[in-house]
């Protein structure tokens, strides 16, 4: 089911998914529908793609209170707690703005303010996840946005999806509408008489939803278009091999496109984990996704030593990578490229996803070379300040004369020019 390969033949497949012409020429049919025509094209489209004919776009507070009586109260109360650590992790992570007196009387400075509104789109059906509500909307709310507003699509008698509706409420969400697809991201992106028009737009979809967000960037911000998701596990002979096939189970039954892969310098390990993921695969409900997963883009690598297994994993850049070695924080420095990293036999990736506090939203494709995971400062803004003191404004403005004649640009160095020349 899963291949046990050396390095030497080692060459882990990835894959995102970029739409056709005919999705991308749908997608601005219905971007340019929803600018032109507002919620009268909202109302068509969620008629015609999610079957549902609505009155009203707006998500009812009736609607929100009958949906935390509809769901468990466990689910409820684990919903609060893992809120309640996300929420804790990410204020850590706030930045204030920041003031730098000179002695001359010159104040430079930053000021670092919140996004006035944020758009969270939410999947519907069997890809909607609460989870990923909580991580979206909570750093916003930390960050201080103003207004949050939530989309996701209706199912066909007008409901949303209850627990969908309980981790928006537990999130701090303000608005939520009943809409889906690219004609959301259109929404947001541009407003409607319904849907205000938003400064950023975050959230996972499908190819129609990817395509949307890159169309309408620059007209808002965008978080990322995600891939499929992927782990690395990084495991010596101490690790428990039924741990080391759970956690590579774990992303593989996400999405028949999702990589999982061990790295390990035990051959013992190696073939006990693959005994593994045939016995635990075969009892997943989601067993034909996770086969598909391991067998096309899933990988076992005999490496010489763990030091060799790093180097691959950083070649990577998994969005997870775990280390099940008997001192993992002995290597944590090594790790350059990762978009999370779990420490130990106790860390397993899915406690990442709900529970711990970091973000779940993570950059994948070999983009933790150069993205980070979603945070508070993904929903803040930096503007620089300047205050310039008359002392200083003639200590420097010749050589700032200078510069700008050197670049051929007379005007800027001319309002310099007008203020010296006042002495």
């Amino acid at each position: 089911m899963i291949p046990i390969v050396y390095p030497g033949h080692f060459q882990i497949k990835r894959e995102i998914e970029n739409g056709s012409d005919s999705q991308r020429t749908t997608v601005k049919n219905i971007i340019s529908q929803v600018k032109a025509k507002g919620d009268e094209a909202l109302f068509l489209f969620t008629e015609q793609l999610d079957g549902a004919k609505l009155d009203i776009l707006q998500v009812s507070e009736e609607e929100i209170e009958a949906a935390f009586a509809e769901v468990d109260e466990e689910f409820v109360e684990a919903l609060r707690e893992a809120a309640q650590r996300i929420r804790h992790y990410h204020e850590k992570q706030k930045q204030n703005s920041w003031f730098d007196p000179e002695a001359d009387g010159t104040i430079l400075g930053q000021l670092i303010q919140p996004l006035e509104k944020v758009g969270i789109y939410v999947p519907g059906g069997s890809a909607a996840y609460p989870s990923s509500v909580l991580m979206n909307a909570i750093p916003a709310q930390v960050a201080g946005v103003g207004e949050i507003v939530m989309t996701t699509p209706p199912q066909a008698n007008g409901s949303i999806y209850a627990p969908t509706l309980v981790a928006a409420r537990i999130a701090g969400v303000d608005t939520i509408f009943k809409v889906g697809g690219a004609q959301a991201i259109a929404a947001l992106a541009f407003g409607t008489p319904s849907i205000p028009a938003v400064d950023k737009v975050v959230g996972p979809g499908n190819i129609y939803v990817a395509l949307a967000k890159q169309e309408v960037y620059g007209q808002v911000d965008i978080d990322s278009i995600a891939g499929p998701s992927e782990i690395v596990v990084i495991a010596d002979e101490t690790a428990n091999p039924i741990y080391v096939a759970a956690d590579l189970l774990s992303q593989a039954e996400h999405d028949p496109m999702s990589s999982a892969v061990l790295l390990t310098p035990s051959v013992t390990l190696a073939e006990q984990v693959a005994i593994h993921l045939e016995k635990q695969c075969a009892q997943l409900p989601r067993k034909v996704i996770a086969q598909s997963a391991l067998q096309d883009y899933g990988a076992i690598c005999l490496t010489k030593d763990v030091e060799e297994a790093i180097t691959i994993s950083n070649r990577l850049a998994p969005e997870h990578l775990e280390l099940m070695v008997a001192e993992p924080w002995n290597y944590l420095s090594k790790v350059k490229h990762a978009g999370a990293v779990f420490l130990g036999a106790n860390s397993p990736e899915p406690i990442g996803d709900y529970f711990a506090g970091p973000n779940h939203v993570l950059p994948t494709h070999g983009t933790a070379r150069f993205f980070s995971a979603l945070d508070v400062s993904h929903f803040m803004k930096k503007t620089s300040v300047i205050s310039y003191s008359r002392e200083a404004l003639m200590r420097d403005g010749q050589k700032v004369i200078k510069l700008a004649q050197a670049e051929g640009l007379d005007a800027h160095a001319n309002s310099i020019q007008v203020r010296l020349a006042e002495d």
